[in-house]
């Protein structure tokens, strides 16, 4: 009788070790950025994913510099990410198998309802930002190499005002690594870089009672998905320049022989489907628009 009981014991072991050794192989790991994950449209999409293909997405969410780090490194299956220049390069280097336009939004400047800067209204986001700099209004950069920050320093960059750099140290799985950015000097005074992603950037951004760079889906989500809101307006919007693209790349096995390919590859191809990018000209936060699909531009 007692033998009996240890032999169903132990198949019962063998059949939950077997499941979930099954549950594992139907997961995949992807780096995303902490704005595509603040904006909540994760939390509609991937339960949608998995309900069609019994596919698990892990989520880790940091900088694009970061992401696409993850992806170098062999660490993730697939990286989800919004700066297209460094997206491409990735893809050329032979990182990336292929890169796929999922949907896009814009950056706005931000910042309190006083609007130290005079700001307000303004199409020309890199005149919005000499105002800025030129009154020594609070500015808080991400500082963190992501998508968001690339794009504030290319607006610094194309404002005309001269700019000084500094080099970081960013710990990554272990490993320092170094990053160089440019800024419009007021380092610690008046131009804030914490290192943070864009949620902790619009908290604190709000404390300050400060300017800052965000896309448009996290604003929306901080401002009218919360029980407390933000406590800063959009004050500069509308320039070419903030347009703000989103694509997804899974990572390539023969740089990574480890990555689920297959997998990473179903996931990407059900990003860019009539179904899905319905989904994403849905997907609206108090009545707001937060993201436009760009494979069907038209979806429904």
């Amino acid at each position: 009788m007692k033998r009996g009981f240890c032999l169903i014991i132990a198949l019962v072991a063998v059949m939950v070790g077997f499941s979930q050794v099954k549950a594992a192989d139907k997961l995949i790991k992807m780096s995303t950025t902490t704005s595509t994950e603040n904006s909540g449209l994760l939390d509609v999409l991937l339960p949608e994913f998995e309900k069609d293909t019994g596919i698990q997405v892990k989520v880790i969410a940091k900088g694009t510099g970061a992401a696409i780090r993850d992806g170098m490194d062999c660490n993730v299956d697939i990286i989800f990410v919004h700066a297209k220049a460094r997206e491409e390069k990735f893809v050329a280097e032979g990182y990336g198998a292929y890169r796929l336009g999922v949907m896009h939004n814009d950056f706005v400047i931000i910042g309190p309802a006083s609007d130290p800067a005079a700001i307000r209204g303004k199409k020309d986001a890199t005149r919005a930002l000499r105002s800025i700099a030129s009154k020594g209004a609070p500015f808080v950069s991400r500082g963190d190499d992501s998508g968001t920050h690339t794009k504030e320093q290319a607006l610094w960059n194309a404002s005309g005002i001269p700019l000084e750099k500094t080099t970081t140290e960013i710990v990554s799985k272990g490993k320092q690594k170094k990053s160089t950015f440019v800024y419009p000097g007021g380092l610690g005074e008046w131009y804030f870089s914490i290192g943070q992603g864009m949620g902790k950037t619009l908290t604190f951004a709000e404390e300050k009672q400060a300017y800052t760079l965000t896309d448009r889906g996290t604003y929306l989500n901080y401002k009218y998905g919360r029980p407390q809101g933000l406590d800063l307006e959009i004050l500069c919007e509308g320039d070419p320049l903030l347009y703000n693209p989103y694509g997804i790349i899974p990572v390539n096995p023969k740089k990574c022989p480890g990555v689920k390919f297959d997998l990473a590859d179903q996931f990407a191809k059900w990003l860019v489907s009539p179904k899905v990018q319905a989904m994403i000209a849905h997907y609206k936060i108090q009545g707001q628009q937060a993201f436009y699909p760009d494979s069907v531009p038209d979806a429904k």
